[in-house]
């Protein structure tokens, strides 16, 4: 995780669940889910789809996926892989159709309907996902061939699948009392319903937010860019003439950075980090601290100390001791640097007379100023070097080159919005390997930050691959007038990234859905898509597309050299605060279970002991804090920096070819991490492809922390 800005990827995990009858519901002859899909690669028929098809669709689907658990337990036959397992892994296929499209759309393109929807859904698809892992029938089959698994001569793939399925009950609470099930069951309905409801405040507070500037001489120091998207946004809003800033990091970002006007940084950075914490219908002090006490009264039950325990057992850090030993590691190399840099820009404070003391709300405006003064570079200079349509070819372009892989861009195909684009990828010779979906732009129905998702994941049916469909998902800055989209540095690299998790999902090579693609341990699914960014700022990358959107001319090397040598400046603040925001994380689900946190206190009781300086805050703030409490990175969100020792390793040897191309290297990637899903351990993996387990040194040198 480098000097990102503080909203990044989340990728959603798609849980199949249920829902009740509502009025109004289209009948099955007429729901574009309840039908074989006729389109082009067999793609959604977004065009199609209205939310009165949803419920219907869940219902079926859940309806259809019992019936086929009950043919499973009532079977006569003795338990084995095809007729328990495999027949167990095929059940859902009519609800997860539901599914995919539902949860995606209401994390990229919501509505009030779909919001009430997920609000009726939740608890019942808890409830259906209860009444499969807690069916005694059910896990005695599933028990019955995991106990005979050495005698059964299975793949290594149908090992892994039986294995991770009787887990999954195990984990579920499959072993525990009648009683204990019930308190389980009320658990995780209770679960269900808070983390939807912190997203949704969330969203409704981002979307909330407004600050209107009237005034030219407020606008100082701002680029010409960020001003001419503030005049947009404020026309769009009905506020012709004036200059509109909001909570979304296009435009929340460069105000921090650039505006001269502290009192308005100030005001920014505020509501910024006070989201949900106002003590008002949207504030999720209170879900927080339920939710912490909730998982951890579940993972008692379940026989682990804590949550994260519960969580880390099935990643490669295993346990939280292990996760924490190297963010406190990291710590102690980092915190002295962030000292150091803000030392740096109190010094350049007190040379403008000001009489001023560094806060938090100052950090990205001197930062800047700094960085100007060192390496005389300014990321703004860069934008106009890096339109979107030209980084995009530029991706493809590096895709093709490492892995023989083609981008044909697909116009008649469906799509949810106007705005999102979809192409077909396919081999070098041609065949198909499935379908990518692009969205670019921040609007009030999506979700903050970038993430990739599939709509199909990959998986082989009767000896054919099914071919997957994927999105990534992102905020980026918008066209404005006759100006296309410029993006940022950090734009440009969170494009890679997650197109790096798109590739996971599009290369993989499995039998089983549910070992496919992304389908790995938190702590190194990102390693595919952390590796890419590797490639988003190397020479011979840029020459493929960092093109002058006016005239042509690629960007000059002397700009290049002078971003390489600042890319290591602030890196004591970029780690400290993802750190600080990953041990809070390991702090909330480190509790013991019974234990209840007031969400404000306990944040400041951590970072108080954690020695971190008032100028910086964590990344994430409890009330604001997506990814752990409404994104499915509970116990997890160090897992960035744990990946990011995998990529720095991974892409060192690629260097050491002296060729970031290299094609033995490029197939040993592709074969041994990005076709195998969770097939095998992540360890063994990486291993198969570096010969050896990776090392530190790389992260600590592309930080800058090596001293």
């Amino acid at each position: 995780m480098r000097a990102k800005n503080i909203s990044r990827n989340l990728i959603f995990a798609i849980s199949m669940t249920t829902a009740t009858t509502l009025s109004g519901q289209a009948p099955a002859a007429d729901n574009p889910l309840l039908q074989p899909y006729t389109t082009s690669f067999k793609v959604p028929p977004f065009t199609d789809i209205k939310p009165a098809h949803f419920m219907p669709a869940f219902e079926a689907g859940m309806q259809q996926q019992q019936e086929k658990i009950t043919a499973i337990t009532a079977q006569k036959s003795a338990p084995d892989f095809e007729n328990t397992i495999a027949a167990l892994e095929q059940s859902g296929k009519q609800l997860q159709l539901a599914g995919t499209v539902f949860f995606n759309l209401t994390s990229a393109n919501t509505n009030p309907e779909l919001e009430a929807l997920s609000r009726q859904i939740a608890p019942r698809m808890a409830q259906h996902s209860d009444d499969i892992y807690l069916n005694p029938n059910l896990f005695a089959r599933v028990k019955t061939v995991y106990d005979h698994r050495a005698t059964l001569k299975l793949t290594p793939e149908q090992y892994r699948l039986l294995e991770k399925t009787y887990k999954a009950f195990v984990r579920s609470g499959a072993k525990l009392s009648e009683a204990q099930q019930m308190q389980m069951r009320n658990i995780n309905k209770e679960l269900s319903l808070l983390t939807v409801k912190f997203g949704q405040n969330l969203l409704a507070e981002t979307n909330g937010f407004e600050m209107i500037v009237d005034k030219q001489e407020d606008l100082a120091g701002l680029p010409a860019s960020v001003t001419a998207a503030a005049a947009a946004s404020a026309k769009d809003a009905g506020k012709e003439g004036k200059w509109r800033f909001t909570l979304h990091n296009a435009s929340v970002m460069p105000f921090l950075q650039y505006a001269q006007n502290r009192a308005l940084r100030e005001k920014m950075y505020k509501a910024y980090t006070n989201r949900c914490n106002n003590n008002d219908a949207l504030d999720n002090k209170e879900i927080v601290s339920r939710l912490a006490t909730l998982r951890a009264e579940k993972a008692a039950l379940l026989g682990y100390a804590s949550h994260a325990d519960f969580v880390l057992e099935e990643n490669m850090a295993k346990t939280p001791a292990q996760a924490n030993e190297l963010l406190n590691k990291l710590w102690t190399a980092a915190l002295p640097v962030a000292k150091n840099e803000a030392a740096e820009m109190q010094k350049v404070m007190d040379r403008e007379g000001k009489n001023e003391q560094l806060e938090a709300w100052d950090w990205f405006y001197y930062a800047d100023k700094v960085r100007k003064e060192k390496y005389n570079y300014d990321a703004e200079e860069l934008r106009p070097y890096f339109k979107l349509e030209n980084v995009r070819e530029g991706i493809f372009a590096t895709a093709q080159k490492l892995y023989g892989i083609t981008f044909t861009q697909l116009k008649d195909i469906p799509v949810y919005r106007e705005d999102v684009t979809a192409y077909e990828v396919k081999e070098a010779n041609g065949q198909h390997i499935g379908v990518i979906y692009m969205d670019f732009f921040p609007r009030a129905s999506k979700r903050g930050g970038a993430w990739m998702t599939s709509y199909r994941k990959q998986a082989t049916e009767k000896g054919t691959r099914i071919a997957p469909v994927v999105s990534i998902v992102c905020n980026f800055t918008k066209p404005n007038g006759n100006q296309p989209a410029l993006l940022t540095p950090d734009e440009v690299e969170t494009f890679f990234h997650e197109f790096g998790h798109a590739l996971h999902g599009l290369l993989s090579n499995v039998r089983y859905e549910t070992l496919s693609g992304t389908s790995v341990p938190r702590d190194f699914v990102e390693l595919p898509s952390q590796i890419m960014e590797h490639w988003a700022f190397e020479p011979e990358v840029l020459k493929m597309y960092a093109k002058h959107y006016e005239t042509g001319e690629l960007v000059p090397d002397a700009l290049v050299a002078k971003m390489k040598e600042a890319s290591k400046f602030n890196q004591g603040f970029a780690t400290v605060e993802y750190l600080a925001a990953s041990l809070l994380d390991m702090n909330y689900h480190t509790i013991a279970a019974g234990t209840k946190v007031d969400a404000p206190a306990f944040e400041k009781q951590q970072m108080d002991k954690l020695g971190l300086i008032p100028q910086i805050a964590p990344r994430y703030k409890s009330t604001y804090f997506q990814h752990i409490f409404s994104g499915g990175y509970s116990a997890g969100y160090y897992s960035y920096i744990w990946s990011e020792v995998l990529d720095n390793d991974a892409f060192a040897a690629f260097k050491e070819t002296g060729n970031i191309f290299d094609p033995a290297t490029a197939r040993s990637f592709r074969t041994n991490v990005l076709e195998k899903g969770g097939t095998v351990e992540p360890m063994d993996l990486y291993k198969a492809f570096r010969l050896r387990a990776p090392e530190v040194k790389f992260l600590l040198k592309s930080r800058g922390l090596e001293n």
